[in-house]
């Protein structure tokens, strides 16, 4: 990849200025507001009424494995520890039978346009599950020619017939784990993968012909430093994935119990992990990566890069995607599904699964219905996290507004990223500048009119922003 000269300068200043807790926005509201009064029927009726729509939107299948070998310390997904074939395979029964329930609320016309399969690990399924699981997939949904097929991989337990059996199935897209390349870093959060293997399944990938490979880091980790990254985000730019995502480990033992394990004196202190981002975001983009966004990265050819600048990208709760507008059916434990005027999740345990699948009953357990206000916020809000942008008269012929008069509060909120040169007020829009797209959090949550109440809460609800 040939150098760029768009090198993104990071001003250290400005990220432990807006170091703080805050949502990552893959919904709004967020998932906290999500309540029980949503359930089963409310979801079913949201169903029916997309259907029919005169242009019903297009499907993003999103299917939940929970199922993992082992317990990476870090994790913060909802993943099942087992050794137990028989507990896989009767996951496996139980989301066909979801698979049925809503297939058959669906227009057939409507296409899929994105299939996801995430985790946990997806691949702990053996090979010849996951073709049965595909193919009853495609047996109850009308694909589009060139729908978008990707899967996230540990490539720890990848047998010879995993990749192959992927890619001759229609798997276009892979997302391997690696987390951090340095022994320590792997040993102290229980996941040690050698340089070398995820050197050999990237190969072996390109080999086969997936059009795109995207892999995972995590920043924040317990014994990281900048020079000790450094040396893992250096030997991901000579392997050369089309994307990146660069999280930021979210430290949360109150949420998640298995986190005690990690020796807090371990995790590198807020200076250090601000550094950190700053060398991972300045060496990618010196490298020829672009930066799409919250921690996103990718290269200038990937339709990414082309949606970023077209302002053609969406988010959801997959992170950036290019299919905009399509309706997340989200199926498996504790998947989220999004329609236009609400968001859905299923149970978190199998058993309450199971239950309700047997007695027949969408296992949708709380969720939200976005009232007009809260539809014209999250529009706003995805326009300055995808975009960078908001123009006021797009607004207010959407949703019949004046732009100034009703968000009055949250421009006036906007003065501290103004002085700061993070963003401009203009007559005709709010024009978010390069270094204000690294705290987009902060001023995304200008406009979250349901934020003052989450911040009287006694435990964080949300990740640190930056």
């Amino acid at each position: 990849m040939k150098q760029s000269t768009k090198k993104f300068e990071v001003d250290l200043d400005i990220l432990k200025k807006y170091d703080r807790p805050g949502p990552r926005y893959t919904s709004y509201p967020t998932a906290p507001h999500f309540h029980r009064g949503f359930g089963p029927q409310e979801f079913y009726q949201e169903i029916v009424e997309s259907n029919q729509q005169p242009d019903a939107p297009d499907l993003s299948l999103y299917f939940h494995l929970p199922f993992c070998r082992s317990l990476c310390y870090y994790c913060g997904c909802n993943v099942i520890i087992t050794h137990n074939p028989d507990r896989i395979a009767e996951y496996l029964e139980y989301l066909k039978k979801e698979i049925q329930m809503v297939s058959r609320l669906l227009n057939p016309s409507r296409k899929v346009v994105q299939l996801h399969w995430g985790g946990g690990t997806p691949t702990y399924l053996s090979p010849e599950q996951i073709r049965d699981l595909f193919l009853f997939i495609r047996d109850h949904f009308n694909f589009a020619p060139d729908a978008e097929i990707s899967i996230e991989i540990d490539p720890r337990g990848l047998d010879d017939q995993h990749l192959p059996t992927l890619r001759e199935l229609g798997f276009n897209r892979v997302s391997f784990g690696v987390q951090d390349f340095n022994p320590r870093v792997q040993e102290v959060v229980n996941r040690i993968q050698p340089e070398e293997l995820t050197r050999e399944v990237v190969r072996r990938s390109r080999e086969l012909g997936f059009e795109s490979i995207n892999i995972d880091l995590i920043y924040g980790l317990p014994y990281q430093t900048v020079d000790s990254y450094r040396e893992t985000v250096d030997k991901i730019i000579d392997i050369s994935p089309d994307r990146l995502a660069v999280f930021n480990y979210a430290h949360v033992p109150w949420l998640k119990k298995h986190q005690r394990v990690i020796p807090e004196s371990a995790l590198p202190d807020a200076g250090e992990k601000l550094a950190i981002l700053k060398m991972v975001i300045e060496r990618l983009t010196a490298n020829g990566y672009v930066y799409i966004g919250m921690d996103h990265f990718a290269k200038p050819e990937d339709e990414l890069a082309q949606a970023l600048k077209d302002h053609t990208l969406y988010r959801n709760f997959q992170g950036y995607t290019t299919r905009a507008g399509a309706e997340v059916y989200a199926m498996g434990i504790t998947a989220i599904s999004q329609l236009y005027r609400v968001y859905a999740q299923n149970v978190k345990t199998t058993r309450e699964y199971y239950q309700m699948l047997d007695a027949g009953q969408i296992p949708t357990v709380v969720g939200y219905r976005l009232n007009e206000d809260d539809l014209i916020r999250r529009y706003v809000i995805t326009e300055l996290m995808c975009n960078s942008r908001v123009i006021k008269s797009e607004v207010e012929a959407r949703f019949g507004i004046d732009f100034d008069a009703y968000f009055k509060e949250s421009l006036e909120a906007l003065g501290e990223f103004i002085e700061d040169g993070l963003l401009s007020l203009l007559p005709d829009r709010i024009q978010i500048h390069q270094a204000g797209r690294l705290v987009i959090r902060n001023i995304a949550m200008a406009f979250d009119r349901y934020l003052k109440e989450d911040q009287k809460k006694q435990q964080p609800l949300y990740s640190r922003t930056v």
